[in-house]
């Protein structure tokens, strides 16, 4: 299996234009996909996160909350959305607690925020997602993964991978 990666790198000058990249993103996105985002607190992963729920065709009607309490959230559209926050988890064992292998499955995209916490069991097939502040308002986004699959997110999305 081929192992080589790529990288996107997009500066987002404010929340819109993070959620409007990641609404794009999100209508390309296939069952099975899995988003591992990390960050500091308040760097976009939320912001990311509900940008690619309603490009997945989650409903305007849900707002779309970190699950920082219950870990979890789940929500319906062409391909469901499994949006887990392990902020608060303490152990590599809460994880599992959950049954996250019937979630990594491929019946839907599966985003992660805090997901450093458990980059070892992330399967090769992930696409890592850091959220950096440039200033008060914009970040850098930076995208890896599969070369050939983010070859062809990106140029559905008019990008460039470098």
């Amino acid at each position: 299996m081929n192992r080589e990666k790529a990288k996107i790198e997009i500066l987002s000058p404010n929340a819109n234009k993070t959620i409007e990249v990641a609404r794009l993103l999100g209508s390309k996105l296939k069952k099975g996909d899995i988003l591992a985002l990390s960050g500091e607190l308040g760097s976009g992963k939320t912001c990311f996160t509900a940008g690619l729920a309603r490009g997945l065709g989650v409903s305007e009607n849900y707002q779309i909350t970190s699950p920082t309490f219950t870990l979890i959230n789940e929500y319906k559209a062409r391909c469901n959305l499994y949006h887990f926050d392990l902020y608060r988890l303490n152990g590599y064992s809460e994880f599992e607690d959950l049954g996250y292998e019937e979630y990594f499955s491929g019946e839907g995209v599966v985003v992660i925020e805090w997901a450093e916490k458990i980059a070892d069991i992330l399967p090769p097939s992930a696409f890592f997602i850091k959220f950096e502040y440039v200033d008060e308002n914009s970040r850098k986004i930076n995208i890896q993964g599969p070369k050939k699959r983010l070859k062809e997110l990106a140029i559905d999305m008019g990008m460039e991978v470098g």
